[in-house]
């Protein structure tokens, strides 16, 4: 297997606004490829979006990915996606936690818009491939085909994230970060060496169509304010209330304001969120152990894997692995843990790994707790 070809390319590089996307453009450029550099912009009314360089989509963002491009000597454009991001990113996001799940919406937009949307719009306009910062590296087999690989530096391995992504979309993806072992100390040091102002700019953090970081709040004003329904325990018995199921997740331990103390004494935590009664119910930890889940919606970066395998898994962005033995069946993917993992949510995603090679993604439908029958089934 070899990296993806060097040969000159067209290649548009998506430009955030931060450091590794403009590194990345500029090695990109820097290779002898004919680099455009490109900004999203990601919502009609940008003031309403995280400021103070903590995301990816405001217009302080787009200035900065502007005077990057300046600097690099490469042309810049801003393309307008907020109505397909408000409708394939946002608008997902809270209808996910109106039925009681937990989505992640770092992972759809990376599908839904730079991998789709964007890529579609670059090669109907000519591009060879979209770049992006992302810390990942694409490997091709000698017939042309393409693998996902983690990041030569795991503790900067963004693989998770990219998991959506399939074999057509791999053939057109460029991540110059992902096969350097350099600390993002490097990474900063080459972008000022490369006199980008952005070098010294924070990482963006949190999710960036939240601009107070109130995750809470805002649901509350998408999903009608007030909506009291009762915390119980496994049993069924009535601790108290809240103010909208939606406002928890699977694992949560603070902020339950059940008033008294369990009768061992020890801290509950939610395990599960019933939006269909409005209910959550909480318990102990040893509750949250998970043993088997089912995940719809899967995609491959490549070929489906044909039987059961052993994999292991990561079920968070910046979560470690976990062995399992998964197989799919009549479009469902069944995956069984070697050791019970906690705190997995219907909502998210879990990817499955071959080594470092990304085997795929899918949506965590369901789970079964040790010595529990299985969570309800959430609609696909």
């Amino acid at each position: 297997m070899t990296q993806t070809s060097q040969r000159p390319l067209r290649v548009l590089a998506a430009m955030s606004g931060g450091v590794d996307s403009a590194v990345a453009a500029a090695r990109a450029a820097e290779a002898g490829h004919d680099v455009t550099g490109v900004h999203l912009a990601l919502s009609a009314n940008p003031q309403s979006f995280r400021t103070g360089a903590r995301g990816c989509c405001t217009i302080e963002d787009s200035r900065d990915a502007r005077r990057a491009a300046d600097v690099i000597g490469i042309p810049f454009y801003v393309w307008d996606l907020a109505e397909r991001f408000r409708e394939d990113v946002v608008e997902d996001f809270v209808a996910e936690y109106e039925a009681g799940r937990t989505p992640n919406p770092c992972l759809r937009c990376n599908e839904k818009i730079k991998f789709a949307a964007l890529l579609d719009k670059a090669l109907a306009l000519g591009f060879d491939a979209v770049c992006t910062g992302h810390y990942a590296t694409v490997v091709r087999h000698d017939d042309g085909s393409r693998e996902l690989h983690r990041a030569s530096d795991m503790a900067k391995d963004q693989s998770y994230v990219l998991g959506v992504l399939d074999e057509k979309q791999l053939a057109h993806a460029m991540f110059p970060l992902g096969d350097t072992l350099t600390t993002k100390e490097e990474i900063r040091a080459e972008a000022e060496a490369r006199g980008l102002a952005v070098a010294k700019k924070p990482d963006s953090h949190d999710i960036c169509f939240i601009a107070d970081g109130d995750t809470q709040g805002f649901l509350a004003s998408r999903l009608g304010g007030k909506a009291e329904g009762d915390i119980v325990d496994e049993s069924g018995a009535k601790l108290g209330t809240h103010d909208g199921a939606f406002g928890f997740t699977i694992g949560q331990r603070k902020g339950l304001r059940i008033g008294h103390p369990a009768p061992d004494g020890k801290p509950r935590y939610v395990l599960d969120i019933s939006p269909v009664n409005n209910t959550v119910t909480v318990g102990p930890v040893e509750a949250l152990d998970v043993t088997a889940l089912t995940a719809i919606k899967p995609r491959w970066c490549g070929t489906a894997p044909a039987g059961p395998g052993t994999y292991t898994a990561q079920l968070r962005a910046h979560g470690g692995e976990t062995e399992v033995t998964a197989e799919l069946v009549d479009g469902t993917l069944h995956v069984s843990f070697t050791e019970p993992v906690r705190g997995i949510a219907p909502g998210q995603a879990i990817v499955l790994y071959d080594g470092t090679r990304v085997v795929g993604s899918a949506t965590i439908a369901t789970t079964v707790r040790r010595e529990t029958a299985p969570t309800a089934p959430t609609a696909p």
